[in-house]
């Protein structure tokens, strides 16, 4: 998606070799009109998947979740990564990794938001080693609903991510493709 590389390349920081930080338009200040173009891409690339609802977890992959599901006209749900007082015991629970903040987290879904024979379009902000994603499937299964592919905003390919999710056979449909880091730029995958 060039809107998003040039968005990218404009206002994306380069932090060492591995980590990009987009919080000027994703994951901390968010561009609404940005958001909507990607919900709107995701929606076409996914438009013959008959989908029920969207799957993502917080925070970062909230925006561009919920403006998928806007445009797919379905519901949108996040996963929690901790647990709140308004959260009955009656729970999808898996853990997940973050390479960014060096932790792992339970993410949480309450079983009356995800049922059975549903088919899941799973929205993420990052795919870098798969983790998120990878925890979101563990919940879909969990409960019985069918992953039809994950939309991801911004793929690192030099990482193991998309490795590990198409060994399960998923489809995954990334907006920007990323090479590598190289001298604080941005290296774009050939598409």
């Amino acid at each position: 998606m060039k809107l998003l590389e040039e968005r990218i390349e404009q206002d994306g920081r380069v932090i060492g070799t591995e980590l990009l930080k987009v919080d000027n338009f994703l994951n901390h200040q968010v561009d609404p009109a940005l958001m909507e173009a990607m919900g709107q891409e995701f929606a076409r690339l996914f438009k013959d998947e008959k989908i029920d609802r969207v799957l993502t977890v917080e925070s970062s992959g909230i925006a561009p979740a919920v403006f998928t599901a806007l445009a797919l006209n379905v519901p949108m749900v996040f996963a929690r990564k901790k647990q709140s007082l308004t959260l009955t015991d009656d729970n999808y629970v898996a853990d997940v990794y973050s390479f960014t903040k060096q932790e792992t987290n339970h993410i949480i879904v309450d079983k009356r938001f995800i049922q059975a024979g549903e088919r899941i379009l799973l929205i993420d902000d990052f795919l870098a080693n798969g983790q998120a994603v990878q925890g979101m499937l563990e919940i879909a299964k969990a409960a019985q609903a069918e992953v039809v592919g994950a939309g991801i905003v911004i793929e690192k390919t030099f990482q193991k991510g998309r490795a590990l999710l198409n060994e399960q056979g998923l489809r995954v449909e990334s907006l920007a493709r990323i090479k590598a880091f190289e001298n604080g730029k941005v290296i774009f995958a050939e598409a």
